[in-house]
């Protein structure tokens, strides 16, 4: 038995779902049979049933991905072309010739797949009630961590925080001039901070009424508080490296340096000092939490819809050389 010819294309590999109207299967195979990054194409007539109509799939490279499900889009507003389904193939055994041309690579790098990009921000952007149930969470962790001066605290505290998700879904908005997005993920901001804010307060409240305000931050040692409601320079320069990180480890889906993200820009902190500095009638850390909050905020989602853009160009660009 030979062995399987090995891959030289290490970039990941999609799996197309479509599901087609009888008339219009033609129109699909034509469109797809002729691109060198599609293989394995699979037509099912009458297989489909919801809708009804053919089936066709096949395997598609990432760095042909962007124009081929570009020219199936361009088949559904008229051609009533059914849902187009995408799966990341993990790994393919034995698959044979598959030195597919990487389409406007640059150094190794393949364009995103903007479905998928695109797909992974919206499908975030539902803003369910653990939304705003992990920012007050996020808040009151943040909360122990400014009173206790506990730096372990507030990084737990970012991390848990989601709200990067409807930055990234407002940056998305901003980009593609999709207002309603925008406005959904200012508005999902406004309330889940709102609440945190809210809710930390009434902690500071309580912990201080019922004496149990620990000693340090009593006698005005605040280092983790005077840190976070002092906006600076380097406030806004980390504030932009994290915006640039956050949409590069997106588009490249890269986990680890999102988690990066999390734990780098001073929101959650900054809602949870505001709200400590509240009840504790500190009007001046209340207005330097709150610059920081909205500095950070505002950054990320310009700095995110411009790297977006850039992106976009910058890949178009090689794939028209």
């Amino acid at each position: 038995m030979s062995a399987a010819a090995p891959r030289t294309d290490d970039a990941p590999v999609l799996h197309v779902r479509v599901a087609s109207p009888a008339a219009l299967t033609p129109a699909v195979v034509s469109l797809v049979a002729g691109d060198p990054g599609v293989v394995n194409l699979v037509v099912l007539p009458g297989a489909a049933r919801d809708p009804a109509g053919d089936a066709v799939q096949f395997d598609l490279a990432t760095s042909a991905a962007n124009p081929v499900l570009r020219r199936l889009r361009d088949l559904q507003p008229d051609g009533h072309l059914g849902p187009i389904a995408l799966q990341v193939v993990d790994a393919e055994i034995g698959a044979g010739d598959l030195d597919r041309p990487r389409r406007g690579s640059y150094h190794g790098e393949t364009e995103p797949v903007w479905d998928l990009v695109e797909s992974r921000i919206v499908s975030g952007s539902g803003y369910a009630p653990s939304f705003y149930l992990l920012l007050v969470l996020a808040g009151l962790i943040g909360a122990v961590g400014i009173l206790t001066n506990s730096t372990i605290l507030i990084v737990g505290a970012m991390v848990v925080g989601p709200e990067y998700t409807a930055i990234i879904a407002a940056a998305l908005g901003l980009e593609r001039r999709d207002r309603p997005a925008v406005v959904r993920g200012l508005i999902a901001l406004g309330a889940g901070f709102g609440v945190a804010i809210v809710v930390t307060l009434l902690f500071g409240l309580v912990i201080r009424g019922s004496g149990h305000v620990p000693h340090a931050y009593q006698a005005g040692v605040r280092p983790v508080s005077d840190f976070i409601n002092s906006p600076d320079l380097f406030s806004v320069i980390v504030a932009v490296l994290a915006g640039i990180v956050g949409v590069v480890s997106l588009t490249e889906a890269r986990a680890g340096a999102l988690i990066g993200v999390f734990i780098s820009v001073t929101t959650i902190p900054a809602a949870a000092d505001l709200g400590l500095s509240l009840a504790f009638t500190r009007w001046r850390a209340a207005g330097g939490a709150t610059a920081q909050l909205l500095l950070n905020v505002v950054l990320l989602i310009v700095v995110g819809a411009v790297a977006l853009q850039l992106q976009r160009r910058f890949w178009h660009a090689r794939t028209r050389r």
